[in-house]
């Protein structure tokens, strides 16, 4: 019997692709990811193993982990960025001198990483047609939506007080008075009485 491994690039992904091929292979298939608790993972795994699941739809992370011998079939539902992780994948199939298939599906904007892949294994990667009656949606899904990143920029506030910024009280070390004093008034508060200057003396 084929027991089919299917890779997806995330989380979310995986969730959509189980739930699109659930409902024309209900109770047929499983899913695995980083948001699954252990014991429905554990779960997952034995029933592949045991047939009882035909299907598993993964993503990179959690494949490493397993350990399934009678994988017949490997999809790559997307291409991996890094060439290595390409290679990771297509060697759960074909274990114990067995014949595995290995099927990716490339997009336009993936092609630089196939030809990545097809220089690190030094191996022409053969395509073949799509059915003719295949229908492709026009419908991007989140993961193919262009993301729009914004730069954050932060501004820092003054400390606004009563009055305004601009217009607060100053510390009274601060405030600048100028005053004109007289020297007879400097001469009486020193000695206490007016005291008048002396004749110049010729």
């Amino acid at each position: 019997m084929n027991r089919v491994l299917v890779f997806v690039a995330t989380k979310n992904l995986a969730d959509q692709v189980y739930e699109q091929l659930e409902t024309k292979f209900p109770e047929n298939m499983g899913v695995i990811h980083s948001n699954k608790s252990q014991n429905k993972r554990f779960e997952t795994v034995t029933k592949f193993q045991s047939g009882e699941y035909r299907f598993i739809i993964a993503t990179d992370i959690i494949a490493r982990g397993l350990d399934v011998a009678e994988v017949s079939h490997v999809v790559n539902f997307d291409m991996p960025e890094e060439p290595e992780a390409y290679i990771h994948r297509i060697g759960r199939t074909g274990r114990a001198d067995k014949k595995g298939i290995a099927i990716a599906f490339v997009t336009e904007k993936e092609k630089e990483y196939l030809d990545k892949i097809e220089a690190l294994m030094n191996y022409h990667v053969p395509v073949a047609a799509l059915p003719a009656d295949l229908e492709i949606s026009d419908e991007l899904t989140d993961d193919e939506k262009p993301k729009v990143r914004m730069k954050e920029v932060l501004i820092k506030l003054p400390n606004i007080h009563e009055g305004g910024a601009a217009f607060h009280e100053k510390s009274a070390k601060n405030k600048k008075v100028n005053i004109k004093i007289r020297h007879s008034d400097k001469m009486k508060e020193k000695y206490g009485k007016p005291k008048k200057r002396g004749a110049k003396k010729k």
